[in-house]
């Protein structure tokens, strides 16, 4: 069994807009909507999460499911504080429901992924999966491909790091789940908060597998990226 945790909790702040970013239009579909339709025509999902705060239920509901006919496959979720919790919710559900359908969910894989990255592609998905099936842990990126510095806190350069070795971190991330529940609670534990669930499994010591993403795997967070992505799919790049 494979269970999609599709992460939307976001305030957007940074918008500097009254609708949450997952929900702004993206060439006449909210952003979340373009996101959940590619899980959900994807096969190797059977089941979707989607972490939203609770009082939006009703608002996914009625504009985000129910108009493409995804409220049959798309389970809501409360989000958390912060997106850390948000993803424990989503474990916690699909746990739940496991126990239900009596799988050993433990053996299950969970990809878990930004609702606001909408340009994500089927067989990125797939190649994640497959990755975390032999590995446990594994993640989407790209190569870095612009010179990186390392800067101090007052602008000055300290170095050029070596870029070769450096990637950017996207989302899906796909974990056995055993794999990702153990980190959650030791992070948990730990008092730790990491910046995705990556770095949750690289604090317990375990190895976490990468796999090359997408430059058009863009998340949307600022008016200028929605303006990019508006771009990108007048150009028929996505």
């Amino acid at each position: 069994m494979v269970s999609a945790i599709i992460v939307a909790g976001g305030k957007g702040l940074r918008m500097g807009h009254g609708l949450r970013k997952q929900y702004l239009s993206l060439a006449g579909r909210p952003v979340l909507t373009h996101t959940l339709l590619t899980f959900h025509e994807n096969n190797n999902i059977n089941r979707i999460y989607l972490v939203v705060p609770e009082d939006d239920f009703e608002f996914c509901k009625s504009e985000i499911l129910l108009p493409y006919k995804l409220d049959k496959r798309v389970e809501l979720v409360p989000g958390g504080v912060e997106r850390q919790g948000s993803v424990y919710n989503g474990l916690k559900a699909v746990e739940k429901s496991s126990s239900t359908g009596k799988t050993n969910v433990e053996e299950e894989i969970v990809v878990i992924h930004d609702g606001v990255r909408p340009f994500i592609q089927s067989d990125v998905i797939e190649s994640c999966i497959i990755c975390a099936r032999n590995s446990g842990a594994c993640i989407t990126g790209i190569p870095s491909y612009d010179t990186v510095k390392n800067v101090n806190t007052s602008g000055d350069i300290l170095e050029t790091v070596e870029r070769d070795s450096i990637w950017f971190a996207q989302t899906p991330q796909a974990f056995r789940y055993s794999v990702i529940k153990n980190a959650h609670e030791h992070a948990k534990d730990a008092g730790f908060f990491g910046t995705d669930d990556a770095s949750l499994v690289e604090f317990t010591g375990a190895k976490v597998k990468m796999v090359k993403g997408s430059r058009m795997n863009i998340k949307i967070t600022t008016k200028e990226d929605l303006l990019l992505a508006e771009a990108l799919i007048a150009a028929g790049l996505v």
